[in-house]
């Protein structure tokens, strides 16, 4: 049976190959893959203290709402942080000084309790996303894992494919569109999780490298500012004006799956050296860089990435 991270690999070679605003250069792969090489570090991560139980649900409450890029130019950022290091950092900070939620507490999870540990007004939007995520991961640990979280990471039995998989059917970790009729699966968030379980060290899962890339907003922007990415015109406007687009919509699945497919073939052109995790490490740093942060990058506002 297909991994999940085997389906999306196969569904966005597939909106690729279909796509009518996006399309991927490439007599640009070669070149940019060598010089992606030759930049690419390790993607810094936060850590914190604690058991192995409590690191587990650290990483696993983080990427379940590693999401909201659609709403960051509204939230009330932290001097010198991005809006998704500014929501880590109020989630780092809470588990350091108070310790993990077990799971029985992420059951009671509510709107304002997230706008404490981020620093943001209650009503806004991502807050009640944010404590509804969290709901449905610590009611999944209590069913399914007698409310531990290092069991929910064993239970993959040192697979990274395996435990996005396992996460990929919690309601938190929903991530599939539609394209042409058929599903367009992504699970950006279950498979940086599974990720994330390994360079955080809670486990060392042996198949990392055949995970794909984590389809968000930043690397396909990336990917246009640096040519490899070739949009429509009027795609080009809309992202150029700041006009949100829509989930799910042709365009925004199509940016999505045309740089996670790019990824692989990046991957493919350096003999599979950087694996796809990788790869993106390198772009979703680079994104971070005044010549990327100053050009609109295309904004959706979804609970996917």
């Amino acid at each position: 049976m297909a991994h999940v991270s085997d389906k999306v690999r196969a569904a966005c070679a597939r909106v690729a190959r279909l796509a009518r605003s996006v399309r991927i250069d490439r007599s640009a792969i070669a070149a940019y893959a060598q010089e992606l090489a030759a930049s690419a570090e390790a993607g810094a991560s936060y850590s914190i203290d604690g058991d192995r139980n409590s690191r587990a649900a650290f990483v696993i409450c983080l990427d379940a709402i590693n999401f909201g890029s659609g709403w960051w130019p509204t939230i009330r950022k932290r001097d010198g942080l991005s809006g998704y290091s500014t929501i880590e950092a109020g989630l780092v900070e809470r588990f350091r000084e108070e310790g993990a939620w077990t799971a029985e507490e992420l059951t009671q999870l509510a709107a304002a309790d997230l706008a404490s540990v981020t620093d943001q007004d209650t009503d806004h939007p991502l807050m009640e996303q944010y404590a509804t995520v969290l709901r449905d991961v610590g009611e999944r640990v209590l069913a399914g894992h007698g409310g531990s979280f290092e069991s929910v990471v064993d239970a993959a039995g040192g697979s990274a494919l395996v435990l996005t998989d396992l996460l990929a059917g919690w309601e938190a970790f929903a991530d599939v569109s539609e394209y042409e009729d058929q599903p367009a699966p992504f699970f950006k968030r279950a498979q940086i999780a599974a990720a994330d379980v390994d360079r955080m060290g809670v486990a060392e899962l042996r198949d990392v490298d055949l995970l794909t890339a984590f389809a968000d907003n930043l690397v396909p922007h990336v990917l246009r500012v640096d040519g490899v990415l070739r949009l429509d015109p009027e795609l080009e406007r809309r992202i150029d004006v700041e006009e949100l687009l829509v989930h799910g919509s042709p365009e925004e699945v199509e940016l999505r799956a045309c740089a996670v497919h790019a990824i692989e073939l990046f991957a493919d052109a350096l003999d599979r050296r950087l694996s796809p995790a990788q790869v993106d490490a390198a772009l979703w740093n680079r994104g971070r860089t005044p010549r990327y942060k100053s050009r609109p990058r295309p904004r959706c506002r979804n609970t996917a990435y």
